[in-house]
């Protein structure tokens, strides 16, 4: 394994432990008031963006080369 790969393997573990603690701490959040409650709001705004931070690590984006300058199937 690669430093790098090293690296983002741990940025994903971390990434996953932030999303399940969030997770947690919206489950034990109480009722909020639709529309009313800021805090909970951002915390599932925050959760929202480590989900699409994980998944933009685990996706494998399309690479233009001379050989292939768009995506194949």
């Amino acid at each position: 394994m690669l430093p790098y790969e090293r690296d983002a393997a741990t940025a994903e573990d971390l990434i996953r432990r932030a999303i399940d603690l969030l997770s947690r701490e919206i489950r034990d959040y109480p009722t909020p008031i639709a529309g009313c409650d800021a805090q909970y709001t951002r915390l599932i705004g925050d959760r929202r963006r480590l989900q699409d931070a994980l998944n933009a690590l685990r996706s494998t984006p399309f690479v233009p080369t001379p050989r292939a300058l768009e995506p194949t199937g």
